[in-house]
C-alpha cells in the first residue's frame, strides 16, 4: 500500500521546502510539489504542517535488567510509545553481565526486541575483558551489524569498566572501525561518596545527586576523551548532564578530536529541586545518573546544542514504577536509577527548542533524527527526507497543543517526568516502514514488526587513522 503526504512543507536538517513525499515499500520513492497519487494510496493532509524525518533515540533501555529488577518497559510497549511522539527508530543497549559471553548476551536482547513494533539497533556494552570478549567484538560488527560498544565508567562491583578495559576496548573498537560510547562518571568516587552521604544520616532521595556532583562527571568526560585521544577513536558521550562535560568536550572538539555529545530531554528541562521534594515517590522518580543538575547547567546544555558541541538529544528511557522505586524507601543507593521520556522527546525540544528560538527547525531535525543517523552510520537510509530512505516519516503540526501526564500517556510507566507541562507542537501522523502507525491520537502497530537495523563499520575513517598512526611512528634508533 501507498502513501502519500501532499501539501506539507519539508523540514530537513539542511533546508526547508514545500513538497509532496510519496512511499511505498516501506522506501520513499518521490518527492515534489503536485504529485500523482497512485489508485487505492493512503492520503496525508499535511496542509500547515510540517514533515520531518521520523525520530531517532540513540540512548533506551528496554526490558533492561537492573538493580534486582527490570525496567517495566518492554520493546513492545516502549516502542509504540515512541511512535506516538513521533519516534520511529532507537538504537538501545546490550548490557552483559561481568563474565558473561558479550555475544550470548546479545543474542539475549535481540530475541527480547523481536516484539518491537518500531526499527530498533542495539550499542553493546563492555563490562569485562579477556581475549574472549575482543573476538566477539569482532564477531558483532562483522556479522551482526554493531559497530558501537559502551563504557560504563560508573556502578563499582558491578558493571563498571577501569581503565584497563577502556583502553583494551578502545583499541579492539579503532581496529573493527567501530566507535566507543561512555557514560562518564568516576565510579570509585561515587561509591565513597554514597557511602559517606549515606553514614551522614542522609538516606533520602535527596542523597542522590550529593554523591555524584557534577565534578565526578566531568573528571570522567574529560579522562575517557584524552584516553580516546591518545588512541586515535571517535567517541561519543552519553547523557551529558553538566557544564563540566560539556567544557570537557567543547575543548576536544577545538583541538580537533573527534567527540560527540548526547544530551537528554530531561537534562535540558528539570532541576536538581525534585529531589527536594517531602513525597519520596515523587523524589524518587526522578532518580536516575547522572542526576538532573542545578538550573545553571540547563543553560549550559541549551548553548552547547545550539553550538553543535552537544549533536544529538536522547532519553535513557529506562522505566521503573513506584513499587520498584520503593525499594530504595531507606537507602537511595537501593532506588532503581531511570526515568521515562521516549514519547515526549520531541514536543518538549520543539516547544523550549523551536518555539523559544533556541532553535531552528532545521536544527530541531538535526538533533533528534539526522544526527544520531549520521554518527552511527545508518544516513541517509534514516534521518533523511529523500528518494530511497526508509519511510519513517513525521508529519509535525506547530498549531496542537497538549498538556503531558502520567494518565494519559501511552509509556508503560505510573509517572512522568515532565507532568503537567502544557506544549505545543506534536506529532499528527507517523509513518515507521510506509505505514501510518500514529494518526490524530490513535496508535495502529503490529507486535514484532520492527526490523533490526545493521550499522557497518566505519572503514575509511579508520583506515586512514590506521595509516597516519603508523606513518607517525617514533623509529627506533641503535646505539
Amino acid at each position: 500500500m501507498s502513501v502519500i503526504i501532499q501539501g506539507g512543507t519539508v523540514v530537513t536538517a539542511h533546508r526547508s521546502y514545500r513538497a509532496d513525499v510519496l512511499c511505498n515499500g516501506g522506501k520513499i520513492v518521490a518527492i515534489g510539489e503536485s504529485l500523482e497519487v497512485p489508485k487505492g494510496a493512503d492520503i496525508v493532509d499535511a496542509g500547515g504542517q510540517y514533515v520531518v524525518p521520523g525520530g531517532i533515540d540513540p540512548h533506551t533501555h528496554m526490558q533492561l535488567p537492573f538493580m534486582g529488577t527490570v525496567a517495566s518497559e518492554d520493546f513492545y510497549s516502549g516502542t509504540a510509545a515512541g511512535l506516538a511522539g513521533g519516534t520511529t527508530m532507537i538504537i538501545d543497549f546490550v548490557i552483559p553481565n561481568p563474565q558473561q559471553n558479550i555475544l550470548e548476551a546479545y543474542k539475549q536482547w535481540r530475541e527480547w526486541a523481536e516484539k518491537s513494533v518500531a526499527d530498533y539497533s542495539f550499542h553493546v556494552a563492555i563490562t569485562w575483558w579477556d581475549d574472549s570478549v575482543a573476538s566477539d567484538m569482532e564477531k558483532l560488527v562483522r556479522e551482526h551489524g554493531v559497530n558501537s560498544f559502551k563504557h560504563f565508567m560508573a556502578y563499582k562491583g558491578a558493571i563498571m569498566a577501569d581503565d584497563e578495559i577502556l583502553v583494551n576496548s578502545f583499541t579492539k573498537a579503532i581496529e573493527l572501525g567501530a566507535i566507543v560510547t561512555c557514560h562518564a562518571e568516576n565510579g570509585e568516587l561515587v561509591f565513597r561518596l554514597q557511602k559517606k552521604i549515606f553514614e551522614q544520616g542522609i538516606t533520602g532521595p535527596e542523597g542522590h545527586p550529593l554523591s555524584r556532583p557534577p565534578e565526578v562527571e566531568g573528571e570522567a568526560a574529560n579522562r575517557a576523551i584524552r584516553i580516546a585521544e591518545v588512541l586515535g577513536v571517535p567517541i561519543y558521550l552519553v547523557h551529558n548532564s553538566c557544564k563540566q562535560s560539556l567544557e570537557a568536550i567543547t575543548r576536544a572538539r577545538n583541538e580537533g578530536q573527534r567527540v560527540y555529545g548526547e544530551v537528554l530531554a530531561g537534562h535540558l528541562l528539570i532541576d536538581d529541586s525534585v529531589y527536594r521534594n517531602k513525597d519520596f515517590e515523587v523524589a524518587a522518580a526522578h532518580v536516575m545518573s547522572p542526576p538532573f543538575r542545578a538550573k545553571e547547567h540547563q543553560e549550559a546544555l541549551w548553548r552547547g546544542l545550539q553550538s553543535g558541541n552537544l549533536q544529538t538529544t536522547a532519553t535513557d528511557h529506562c522505566c521503573f514504577c513506584a513499587d520498584q522505586k520503593a525499594a530504595g524507601a531507606d537507602d537511595f543507593r537501593m532506588i532503581p536509577n531511570g526515568t521515562a521520556g521516549i514519547e515526549n522527546r520531541l514536543e518538549t525540544i520543539w516547544h523550549h527548542g523551536v518555539s523559544t528560538g533556541r532553535l531552528t527547525m532545521n536544527e530541531f531535525v538535526a538533533v533528534t533524527s539526522t544526527n544520531t543517523a549520521q554518527i552511527f552510520n545508518i544516513y541517509p537510509r534514516k534521518g533523511s527526507i529523500s528518494i530511497g530512505a526508509d519511510a519513517d516519516i513525521v508529519v509535525w503540526d506547530p498549531e496542537a497543543h497538549k498538556t503531558i501526564s502520567a494518565k494519559t500517556h501511552m509509556q508503560n510507566i505510573d509517572y512522568n517526568i515532565f507532568e503537567g507541562m502544557t506544549v505545543k507542537g506534536c506529532a499528527s501522523h507517523t509513518i515507521s516502514q510506509g505505514n501510518i502507525v500514529w494518526a490524530n491520537g490513535e496508535l495502529n502497530v503490529v507486535r514484532g514488526a520492527g526490523n533490526y537495523v545493521n550499522r557497518p563499520p566505519f572503514a575509511n575513517y579508520y583506515d586512514a587513522i590506521k595509516k597516519r598512526t603508523e606513518q607517525s611512528a617514533p623509529v627506533a634508533v641503535n646505539r
